[in-house]
């Protein structure tokens, strides 16, 4: 992402250093389960939002830095705590949190994540963006629940699956722009569409997180996992909507019953490619990226603008 480094690079380098210290621990367990996660850190995406939702409304100041420490804390946490319910033993291709120091200290390292974040904005009164960002953990949380309510009856249509991964997966997104937004302008209606443009990004990134699932490429993660957890996502919904009712009672079964058989998922996996549900999916993803790129337009052109188009072209683009 050259054009991305080219416009944000130096700010990005000034974050790591900053992100560091807002999570060093006060003991020596905590500091070195600090280490450990800031080595092990993912790509960065959301801070890369907030600072070039920043740089298009307005300019980066000392906020956006805290607003991009915030949403970096939050997601974290958030990863955390996910693989305690999950019970994963791995976190991009490391051992998790929980897997070494189990799940007890990993659910306070989660809650020490949290509260770092509450107490950088709070004691900098950065109310307005902890909004934002607080709003956008409740309806995480609200998507997973609602996900796993789902996953019991595997009763999703596509209205459900849009309201799961709006909340679970986009929200955090969208709040990563519109603070970047807010902390340059503190304008309330900037910001809102800097989070409806994050939203449909959000979307898109999930539905190509999905995509995954069927596809045979070597991504890191096996094919067929959302089947073994009985996740209902579009490529499914799609192939299950256009199914004959022998059809879809066979493969709802498989996924009810059969859902570790390696055979039986490959089956559903065939199923839904020769289905159209693949690209079906694929072609919903382009139209919430063509909905996102819409709402970045009507803002003036610009090196952070070419820079966010180039970065929303990776999440749509990326292999992993």
């Amino acid at each position: 992402m050259k054009q991305v480094q080219n416009v944000i690079g130096t700010e990005l380098s000034l974050f790591e250093k900053k992100f560091s210290d807002s999570v060093k621990g006060s003991n020596q367990l905590l500091d070195r389960i600090m280490k450990f996660i800031i080595k092990r850190k993912g790509k960065q995406m959301r801070p890369m939002f907030v600072f070039l939702s920043a740089k298009i409304a307005g300019d980066i100041n000392e906020s956006t830095y805290r607003a991009a420490s915030l949403i970096e804390l939050l997601h974290t946490a958030t990863l955390v705590h996910d693989d305690v319910v999950d019970n994963s033993m791995k976190r991009r291709n490391f051992f998790s949190i929980n897997a070494l120091w189990k799940n007890k200290i990993a659910v306070l390292v989660g809650d020490y994540l949290l509260s770092k974040g509450l107490l950088l904005s709070i004691d900098n009164g950065d109310y307005k963006i902890l909004q934002i960002t607080s709003r956008a953990v409740k309806e995480m949380s609200e998507g997973e629940l609602m996900q796993m309510e789902k996953a019991r009856k595997l009763d999703i249509n596509e209205s459900v699956y849009f309201d799961i991964i709006r909340a679970k997966t986009a929200s955090l997104l969208a709040a990563a722009c519109a603070s970047g937004a807010y902390s340059a302008t503190t304008d309330e209606a900037t910001a809102e569409k800097f989070r409806l443009f994050g939203e449909k990004v959000g979307i898109a990134f999930q539905i190509k997180d999905d995509l995954f699932d069927y596809g045979q490429d070597n991504i890191g993660k096996p094919t067929g996992i959302d089947i073994k957890e009985k996740k209902m996502t579009l490529p499914l919904i799609f192939a299950l909507n256009n199914a004959s009712r022998a059809d879809k009672s066979r493969v709802i079964y498989i996924v009810k019953n059969n859902s570790t058989d390696r055979d039986k998922v490959n089956e559903v996996i065939d199923y839904v490619q020769k289905s159209g549900g693949i690209q079906y999916a694929h072609n919903k993803m382009l139209e919430y990226k063509k909905d996102a790129l819409d709402i970045l337009d009507t803002f003036p052109e610009s090196p952070a603008m070419s820079a966010m188009k180039e970065l929303v072209d990776y999440v749509i683009d990326r292999k992993y």
